[in-house]
C-alpha cells in the first residue's frame, strides 16, 4: 500500500529527525513514482484517475470542436465573404455605392438572392436562386465539377448565359443529371456543372434549399422579379486595404435602413454569435460532467487518507519529516494528475472526432487541424480538480502524527480541510465563468446543478426515510430486509450517490423527451387539416386565375392575402431606428421591412386584445400584441410607415393575439383597405394540401413560372433533422455526465468498501452464506440505481411539461417510456458502478477480516 524509506538505515533521535533535512529531489522524485506505482497495482487510484479522465475528456471535446470551427471561422473570414467588403440590402443599391467603390480603385460586383421553383417535367423542387456577375467571387473561388459527387476543381468563371450550375443534392431530388435543362420562372435554362464549394456561403448550418448559381444577365427573363418579391441584395468590393477602409469608412456614414456592412475583421458575425453561443452550451453541459467528477475526485481522495494514514504514521516513526511526506504526495498525485490528463486529452480528441460526425451537414466546410488550446484547457481542469478537491484530504496525510501508531484517535481532521475545500470551491467558479463567457450565466449553471443537487437530496433522504419505516414492515425476507438496512444504515452515502446518478440520467431523459415527445406534443396540436403548403409571389393579375385553379382542385375556402413591403420610421411623428430601443428583439423589428396586409374582416387565427378592429374608411392599423409590446407601441399611437418609397400614416386601433401555430398566413401588422389599395403588392395564401394530391404544386408552378410553394412538411422534416443531430451531439456530452455519476456511486461505495467487508466477516461467522450476502448486496445497489431513475424520470418529466407549457404553449401527453427507461437505466448503471467498486469484498475470508478488526 506504501513504499518506505530503508529501514537498514539507523534510526535517529526525535531531536535529530526535527534537524535533519529531508532526502534530495531525485530521491524523493524515485519516491514518489514508486509509490504511485504501488497504489496504481493495489487499485487505490483507480477511481480518481477514472473520474479525471471523465472531467478531462468532456471539457477537450468541446474544446476541441470550438477550437478547430473558430479557426475556420478566422482562416475563411474573407471567402465568407467572396471580397474584402460586403454590403448586404433587402432593396436594390444605388448606383452612387458602386461609384464610390469605383473611384476608390476598388473590383465591385453583385448578387441577387432569394428562393424559388426549379421544375422538370412534373417535378418541381425549391432551391435557392444566386444571380451573379463576371469576377464573382472577388476572393476565394468557386469549385465545381462535372459530376456530382465528385472532386471539384477551381474556376473563375461564372455559368455562361443561358446555363446554370447546382447542388448535387438538386439534381438528386428532380431525377436529373448534367447536362439537362431545368425551368425557372420563364426561362429554360441547361445545368452544366455541379457546385461543390462556395466560399462566400461559409458554414451552413440549415441548408434550407439546394443552391441554383445562374448569370446575372438571365434573370429579368426569368420574370422571378416582381413586386413584393423578398430578394436579397448584395455589393461586393475588394482591393487595397487602404482603399477598402476608406470605402468603409463612407459606407458607413451612408448606409440606409435595411443595409448592413460585412468586412474582413467583422468575417460572418452572426455565424459567430451563432458558433459561440453554440460553445458555450456545449462547455456548460461538459463542465456538468466536470462538477459531478469533483465529487468523485473529493470521494476518492478522502478514502485514500483513510487508508494511508497508518503507513504515513510508519513513515513518521521511521525519520519521515513533513516536508518529505508532502513532497512525496505532491509529486505523486501531480503525475497521477499528468497521466489522467494526457489520457483524458486523447479521449477528448477522440470523441470531438464523434463530434464533428454527428453535427455532419451542419458544419459544411473543411476544418483544420487542432491546436494545443483545448489540450491546456484539460489539464487547466485536471489540476483543478486535484488541488481544488483531492489535495484537501491529501493534505491531512502530512499532519499525521507518529503517535497514530499507538493511539487511533491521535489525528483529528483539522479545520484547514475546509479552507482547502473552499478554496477549490473558487478556483472551479472562475473555470466555470472562464467557460461560460458570463458570470451571470456560469452562476445560473451552478445554481442550477446546485439547485437539483439539493432537490435530489430532499427527495432521496424522505425516500430513505420511508424505506426505514418499510424496513420494519418487512418479515420472512432477511435478505431484503439485509439490504434495506444498508441503505438506511449509509444514509449520506445513498444520497449522494442518488443525487449523482439521477443529474446524469435526468439530462439524458430530457434530451430525449425533447427530441421525440415535445416535437411529436407540438405536431399534435396541428388540427388534422392545418395548412402544409404556402403560395407567394402572386402577382395581381394571375389573382383570379390562382383561385380558380386552386378551387378547381377542390381546394375552397382558400383565401390570398395582400402582401406590401414596408418600412416603420416614425411614431407620433418622432423618427425611430434601432438605437432607440435596447431590446435585440425590438432592434430587429425597427430594422426590417414589414409584411403589410389589408382586409375589412378579422382574421380567424387572430383575437383582439384591446381596442376594436378596423374602420375600413380610415387610415387605421393592428398590430400583433407580441410586437407592440416589443416596440412599445399603444392604441391611439400614429405610425408612420416607408412603402416604396411613399410614406402612410396609420392610427393603432387595435392589438391582437396570434395563433402562429395555425400555420395560416398571419402579419404583425393589418392595415385598412383604404390606407394600402394602391400600393405596389403581391398576394400569398396557404392551404392544406391531401397527399393523394401531392402532384398539384408541379401543375401550379407549370402553369405559373413565377410562384414560390414552400412544403411546410419538408421544411419540418429538415428541422427535426438538425435537432436530431444537434441533439446527438449533446448526448454524446452528456454520457460523460452520466459517466461521472456512475464513478460517484462507485466512489461512494468503495469508501464503504472495508465496512462491507466487516458486515460480511460478521455476518457470515453468524451463519449467512455468500449466496445470501451476495443477493443482498445487489438489492441494495439496485435500491439506489432504481431510486436514481425514478427521480430523474420525474425531473425530466417535470422539465419537459414547464417547457411544453411556458416556453412552447402547448400540452404534451406525458408517457410511460422514460419512467421505466430511467429505472431501467438507473439499475443497469448502480450495477455497473458496484462492479467498479465491490469487487471482491465477499471473497475476503471471515477469519482474516475478524483477526485484523
Amino acid at each position: 500500500m506504501m513504499d518506505f524509506p530503508d529501514s537498514s538505515s539507523s534510526l535517529p533521535s526525535t531531536e535529530r529527525v526535527s534537524r535533519r533535512r529531508g532526502p534530495g529531489f531525485l530521491a524523493t522524485l524515485r519516491q514518489g513514482a514508486r509509490m504511485m506505482m504501488r497504489d496504481t497495482r493495489a487499485g487505490e487510484l483507480r477511481l480518481l484517475v477514472l473520474a479525471l479522465v471523465v472531467a478531462v475528456a468532456a471539457v477537450t471535446s468541446v474544446g476541441f470542436l470550438a477550437d478547430r470551427v473558430g479557426r475556420a471561422l478566422e482562416r475563411d473570414a474573407g471567402q465568407m465573404l467572396g471580397a474584402d467588403l460586403l454590403l448586404d440590402a433587402d432593396e436594390p443599391i444605388a448606383a452612387d455605392f458602386f461609384d464610390a467603390a469605383r473611384e476608390r480603385g476598388l473590383e465591385v460586383s453583385r448578387t441577387w438572392q432569394f428562393p424559388s421553383m426549379a421544375s422538370v417535367g412534373d417535378a418541381a423542387q425549391l432551391v435557392s436562386l444566386k444571380a451573379v456577375e463576371p469576377g464573382y467571387p472577388l476572393r476565394g473561388s468557386l469549385k465545381v465539377a462535372d459530376d456530382p459527387y465528385t472532386g471539384g476543381a477551381d474556376t473563375r468563371d461564372i455559368p455562361a448565359a443561358g446555363t446554370v450550375w447546382a447542388d448535387a443534392q438538386l439534381l438528386a431530388l428532380l431525377g436529373i443529371e448534367v447536362g439537362d435543362t431545368i425551368g425557372l420562372g420563364d426561362s429554360r435554362l441547361r445545368v452544366t456543372r455541379v457546385i461543390t464549394y462556395e466560399p462566400d456561403r461559409g458554414m451552413q448550418f440549415v441548408n434550407v434549399a439546394p443552391r441554383v448559381m445562374m448569370r446575372a444577365d438571365d434573370l429579368p427573363a426569368t420574370g422571378l422579379i416582381a413586386t413584393g418579391s423578398r430578394i436579397g441584395y448584395a455589393l461586393l468590393a475588394a482591393g487595397e486595404p487602404d482603399a477598402v477602409t476608406s470605402y468603409s469608412q463612407w459606407l458607413n456614414e451612408h448606409l440606409q435602413r435595411g443595409q448592413k456592412l460585412a468586412t474582413v475583421a467583422s468575417g460572418r458575425p452572426e455565424v459567430q454569435r451563432t458558433m459561440d453561443r453554440a460553445q458555450r452550451f456545449l462547455s456548460l453541459v461538459a463542465l456538468l460532467a466536470v462538477l459531478i467528477s469533483a465529487v468523485a475526485v473529493a470521494l476518492a481522495a478522502g478514502r485514500f487518507m483513510t487508508r494511508h494514514r497508518d503507513g504515513i504514521a510508519i513513515m513518521r516513526c521511521l525519520g519521515a519529516v513533513q516536508q518529505q511526506v508532502t513532497r512525496m504526495l505532491l509529486l505523486e498525485f501531480t503525475l497521477v494528475g499528468l497521466f489522467a490528463s494526457a489520457v483524458g486529452g486523447l479521449l477528448g480528441f477522440a470523441v470531438h472526432q464523434g463530434l464533428v460526425l454527428a453535427l455532419g451537414n451542419l458544419i459544411d466546410t473543411q476544418l483544420p487541424a487542432p491546436s494545443a488550446i483545448p489540450a491546456l484547457q484539460g489539464l487547466v481542469t485536471g489540476v483543478l480538480l486535484l488541488l481544488g478537491f483531492a489535495w484537501p484530504a491529501l493534505a491531512q496525510l502530512r499532519h499525521v502524527p507518529p503517535a497514530r501508531v499507538l493511539r487511533r484517535d491521535a489525528d483529528m481532521v483539522r479545520a484547514r480541510s475546509a479552507i482547502g475545500y473552499a478554496l477549490g470551491a473558487v478556483g472551479f467558479a472562475l473555470l466555470i465563468a472562464w467557460f461560460a463567457g458570463d458570470v451571470r450565466l456560469g452562476a445560473v449553471v451552478a445554481g442550477g446543478f446546485l439547485g437539483a443537487f439539493g432537490a435530489f437530496a430532499l427527495v432521496a433522504w424522505l425516500c430513505v426515510l420511508g424505506l426505514a419505516r418499510l424496513r420494519g414492515l418487512v418479515t420472512g425476507m432477511p435478505t431484503l430486509r439485509f439490504a434495506l438496512a444498508g441503505v438506511v444504515r449509509r444514509r449520506a452515502a445513498t444520497i449522494t450517490q442518488v443525487c449523482a446518478l439521477a443529474i446524469g440520467l435526468m439530462a439524458l431523459l430530457l434530451l430525449t423527451m425533447t427530441r421525440t415527445d415535445l416535437v411529436a406534443g407540438w405536431q399534435r396540436t396541428l388540427p388534422p387539416d392545418a395548412p402544409n403548403r404556402f403560395l407567394i409571389n402572386i402577382q395581381p393579375d394571375q389573382r383570379q386565375a390562382v383561385q380558380d385553379f386552386l378551387s378547381a382542385h377542390d381546394l375552397n375556402n382558400v383565401t390570398l392575402w395582400p402582401m406590401i413591403r414596408g418600412r416603420l420610421i416614425a411614431v407620433d411623428g418622432r423618427p425611430i431606428g434601432p438605437d432607440d430601443y435596447e431590446d435585440p428583439r425590438a432592434k430587429r423589428l425597427v430594422d426590417r421591412e414589414f409584411n403589410l396586409s389589408y382586409g375589412e374582416n378579422l382574421p380567424a387565427a387572430n383575437q383582439i386584445e384591446q381596442g376594436r378592429w378596423l374602420n375600413p374608411d380610415a387610415p387605421e392599423v393592428s398590430l400583433e400584441s407580441g410586437l407592440a409590446e416589443s416596440l412599445h407601441l399603444a392604441v391611439g399611437d400614429v405610425l408612420t410607415f416607408d412603402i416604396a418609397g411613399q410614406q402612410v400614416e396609420v392610427t393603432v386601433a387595435s392589438t391582437r393575439s396570434v395563433d402562429w401555430d395555425s400555420m395560416q398566413v398571419n402579419f404583425f401588422a393589418v392595415l385598412s383597405p383604404s390606407a394600402l389599395e394602391g400600393m405596389p403588392q403581391s398576394w400569398i395564401t396557404s392551404f392544406h394540401l391531401p397527399p393523394e394530391q401531392a402532384t398539384l404544386p408541379r401543375e401550379l408552378v407549370r402553369q405559373f413560372p413565377n410562384l414560390t410553394v414552400f412544403d411546410v412538411g419538408s421544411i419540418l422534416n429538415q428541422l427535426q433533422s438538425v435537432l436530431d443531430q444537434v441533439i446527438t451531439a449533446v448526448q454524446v456530452l452528456f454520457i460523460f455526465t452520466l459517466a461521472a455519476g456512475i464513478l460517484v456511486l462507485a466512489a461512494a461505495l468503495t469508501a464503504t468498501r472495508d465496512e462491507r467487508i466487516r458486515e460480511a466477516a460478521v455476518l457470515r461467522s453468524l451463519g449467512a452464506t455468500r449466496r445470501q450476502l451476495a443477493r443482498t448486496q445487489r438489492l441494495e445497489v439496485l435500491a439506489v440505481g432504481g431510486l436514481a431513475g425514478l427521480l430523474a424520470a420525474a425531473g425530466a418529466s417535470a422539465i419537459g411539461w414547464a417547457l411544453s407549457v411556458y416556453v412552447f404553449d402547448f400540452q404534451i401527453t406525458l408517457s410511460l417510456w422514460p419512467w421505466l427507461v430511467g429505472i431501467g437505466v438507473g439499475m443497469l448503471a448502480a450495477w455497473g458502478g458496484a462492479a467498479l467498486a465491490l469487487r471482491g469484498v465477499l471473497r475476503t475470508p471471515p477469519l482474516l477480516t475478524l483477526r485484523e478488526a
